[in-house]
């Protein structure tokens, strides 16, 4: 299994086993006992014998198995804010990028450096309003940033100020509703497509975001690559904290 695999059982409420780092070990079962053949009663005067013991059958059990992805710091936001594109911009990764929601349906992984440390992002699908009770892609993949130990929340800043507001709270409220410590993690606010905007529009957008979530605000662009360092470094300095 890869690392980040629970094992959960059948009814998916009671976690047997969580296999976090490479290389765990766990029993979960023990195999059966295979009996004796005819050769083990074999001797110097039975040379055939025709004799053999049965043997007794393993354990048995239905089990869920869910991976969560490891990551330093998870991607988060609305649909097509600009995750994948911050993600390929600050890493090897090539994930699908088009100007249209979900276009993300599959978590990835992409390792950036910044100031010699390695920094592992987790971009998983946008969220909707209703992703905590299965709406979108929903729970499917909210699990993978409950490892990460930082959220670098990705805001679309092309609509202006109010959408900003608008989309930050959305995403906020589904964390939170969602539950699992997410809502607890540090939190980096980044407001992309900043080339998409004008200075000033821009700047109001932050100062916006900023008076609603009560956090700095990054202003990137993760085409022009404007103010992304400035980003991964903040989620950086989150880590070592």
């Amino acid at each position: 299994m890869p690392p980040g695999t629970e094992i959960l059982d059948q009814e998916k409420t009671t976690l047997l086993a969580d296999l976090t780092d490479a290389g765990s070990r766990v029993l979960l079962l023990a195999g059966g006992d295979g009996g004796f053949g005819n050769s083990h009663f074999k001797s110097a005067t039975n040379r055939a014998p025709k004799r053999a013991t049965k043997g007794f059958p393993g354990q048995e059990r239905r089990v869920w198995l869910r991976l969560k992805l490891i990551a330093d710091v998870g991607l988060i936001g609305l649909p097509n804010a600009g995750k994948s594109t911050f993600l390929a911009a600050v890493s090897e990764a090539r994930p699908k990028i088009a100007d249209y929601p979900f276009t993300t349906l599959q978590p990835g992984l992409g390792v950036a450096e910044v100031n010699g440390t390695r920094l592992v992002l987790a971009d998983i699908p946008g969220l909707i309003e209703g992703a905590h009770a299965g709406a979108g892609l929903g729970t499917r993949f909210l699990g993978h940033i409950e490892r990460a130990r930082v959220l670098l929340h990705v805001v679309d800043g092309a609509g202006g100020a109010r959408a900003a507001v608008a989309a930050w709270r959305v995403v906020r409220k589904e964390i939170e509703a969602y539950g699992a410590g997410l809502a607890e993690k540090p939190e980096i606010v980044v407001l992309s497509k900043a080339d998409l905007i004008r200075t000033a529009a821009a700047g109001a957008a932050r100062r916006a975001l900023e008076q609603a979530s009560g956090r700095p605000v990054h202003v990137v662009s993760a085409v022009t690559a404007a103010g992304v360092a400035e980003a991964l470094s903040a989620a950086a300095e989150a880590l070592g904290q």
